[in-house]
């Protein structure tokens, strides 16, 4: 009989691969098959071996602030550990706190990389050791909250870890001068962006409860979710039988419901300061642009307020048109007996009060 030499070889290869197959998952059960089909070993081998990726970060978020650096860790590793060195793929992505589909911030072969929209410019791989695929982010801003994922990809082999960015800053509620319950999720939006400041996530929003904010008036959160604080329970807050909390109404419809909103800000690249005249709002706006500033923002104020301790206990005007001013340190003739930022509404603008003024560092 005449042998096929061609069809006797494709069937010997199959039955060879399937033995090995069968080898493999007779014996340690977190054994895999690596197949490495772009790289190879530079020999044009190919790779059969226990050999396992693994891919590790911090299980706390890391904390930082606007304007500042933040560094996210991630590293890998081979176990057992190989012998020489392998070319890998990695890849930065994000995804909001405010929801929304994960973005690509940065991938990187080797020392070339690649960043991707407003990231762009501002990240860099630390590469310090072999394995080190920890992000380095610069010129932080206020959006950047979220969950980042740091993926290394190596041939078939996929791993990857998850770290939180949280930025340390200020919740604040806010209304606009036309009164309670006057903004959809897209006026909330402009509202907090109008002051400085972005959307409060639920965690911030959290947080600040956790630290004594107390707030009658439901707002939304970046999350299209109305919410407010109570740490004191009371009748016109839900009543003296709920625990304290933060009282949800859950998702609402971003354009035909109407609320107020949780604005959250972050550190100052300036300062905030306080002009001891009398003018009305178009004279203070002047005053502070004559003085090489300009007029101070709620969100600006708020952020001063509470990480730069700015204390005051003399009204002024804000850009919006409101009257306020901030205390670290309570007493007597300067209001309630907590710190804060107290307000006076929005007056009619030709009334004469001093003015608080921003001048940024950048300038």
């Amino acid at each position: 009989m005449k042998l096929n030499y061609p069809h006797f070889h494709l069937i010997f290869g199959v039955h060879l691969l399937l033995s090995w197959l069968a080898e493999a998952a007779s014996g340690d059960p977190n054994r895999f098959f690596y197949h490495n089909y772009l790289e190879g070993n530079g020999n044009g081998e190919i790779h059969f071996s226990g050999v396992k990726l693994h891919v590790e970060s911090t299980q706390h978020p890391v904390y930082a602030v606007r304007g500042g650096n933040a560094t996210l860790p991630c590293r890998y590793w081979y176990k057992p550990e190989l012998s020489s060195s392998r070319k890998v793929r990695v890849k930065w992505s994000w995804l909001p706190a405010t929801g929304g589909h994960e973005t690509d911030v940065l991938v990187a072969i080797g020392y070339r990389n690649r960043s991707f929209g407003d990231f762009r410019g501002r990240v860099l791989l630390r590469q310090d050791f072999p394995g080190d695929a920890t992000l380095v982010m610069n010129e932080l801003k206020l959006n950047d909250t979220g969950r980042y994922r740091c993926e290394v990809v190596d041939g078939l082999e996929d791993k990857s870890a998850l770290v939180d960015l949280e930025l340390q800053g200020v919740v604040f509620p806010y209304q606009p001068p036309h009164g309670r319950y006057h903004l959809n999720f897209q006026g909330a939006q402009q509202a907090c962006e109008e002051q400085d400041s972005v959307l409060a996530t639920f965690e911030q929003l959290y947080q600040a409860w956790k630290e004594g904010l107390d707030w009658c008036n439901a707002g939304w959160l970046a999350d299209e979710t109305v919410q407010y604080p109570i740490t004191q329970p009371r009748m016109p807050c839900g009543g003296h039988g709920i625990a304290p909390g933060v009282r949800t109404y859950g998702k609402r419809h971003r354009h035909l419901h109407y609320y107020d909103v949780f604005c959250f800000s972050s550190s100052l690249r300036g300062e905030v300061y306080y002009l001891h005249l009398k003018l009305n709002l178009t004279e203070a706006r002047a005053a502070c642009q004559e003085d090489g500033a300009e007029i101070a923002k709620v969100g600006q104020l708020y952020a001063a307020w509470k990480l730069t301790g700015l204390d005051h206990c003399d009204a002024g005007w804000l850009a919006d048109g409101s009257l306020r001013y901030p205390v670290t340190r309570p007493r007597r003739n300067c209001g309630p007996s907590e710190p804060g930022v107290r307000s006076f509404g929005f007056p009619p603008p030709q009334h004469k009060h001093g003015v608080y003024c921003y001048r940024s560092t950048d300038e």
